[in-house]
C-alpha cells in the first residue's frame, strides 16, 4: 500500500513549537492521524513509517497511563500494540533510554497479567484491579515523574527528524 504523505504548514510548526513540546509533538500526532483518516489500524498503519507509527503509540501510551495507569492501557486493549511490537526499541532509539526500561518492565508485568485485565468486567470489577494489579503502581509514578522528559526527548527526535514525521511546506 502506497504511504500516505503528511504535509504540515511551515508556519504551522513555528507556531506550535513556540507553545512548547507539548503543543510541538500533538501537531505532528494530530496531522499524522488526520493524513490516515483520523484511525490507526492494520490497513492506515500499513500507510505510515516507523516513526510516525511509534509517535502516535507514544501519545497512546501517554494519555493512557496519564489518565489511567498501566492497568487501564492494558485493558483498552492497547497492550499488543506497545507490549508486543517493537515500540521500547523504538523509544530507546528516539532517546528515551529510561523510558524504553520502563516499557520493558511494564512487558513483564503485561505477559503475567494481560489474560485477567482484558477480560470483560463490569466498572466496580475494573475499578478493583487498580488495587489487585498493585505492581504496576511503581511504573506508573515512574511514567508520571519522566512523562515531561521523555516527551521532551521525543518532540527533539521529531525536530531534528522532520523529514521522517511530515512534509514541512513554506506558504
Amino acid at each position: 500500500m502506497e504511504k500516505v504523505e503528511v504535509v504540515i504548514p511551515e508556519t504551522e510548526v513555528i507556531a506550535a513549537a513556540s507553545e512548547g513540546m507539548d503543543a510541538f509533538i500533538q501537531l505532528f500526532n494530530d496531522r499524522i492521524l488526520q493524513a490516515v483518516g483520523g484511525e490507526l489500524n492494520a490497513e492506515t498503519m500499513s500507510r505510515l513509517n516507523g516513526e510516525q507509527i511509534s509517535l502516535l503509540a507514544y501519545m497512546m501510551f501517554r494519555s493512557e497511563v496519564m489518565d489511567g495507569g498501566f492497568v487501564q492501557l492494558i485493558h483498552n486493549g492497547y497492550g499488543p500494540f506497545i507490549f508486543d511490537n517493537p515500540f521500547a526499541k523504538a523509544m530507546r532509539l528516539m532517546g528515551a533510554h529510561d523510558f524504553s526500561k520502563l516499557v520493558y518492565k511494564g512487558k513483564k508485568l503485561y505477559d503475567e497479567y494481560k489474560d485477567e485485565i482484558t477480560r470483560e468486567c463490569s466498572d466496580e470489577e475494573f475499578m478493583a484491579m487498580f488495587e489487585r494489579y498493585d505492581k504496576f503502581d511503581d511504573l506508573d509514578d515512574a511514567f508520571i515523574e519522566m512523562e515531561e522528559e521523555v516527551t521532551e526527548a521525543l518532540a527533539r527526535y521529531v525536530d531534528d527528524h522532520l523529514e521522517l514525521f511530515a512534509k514541512i511546506v513554506k506558504e
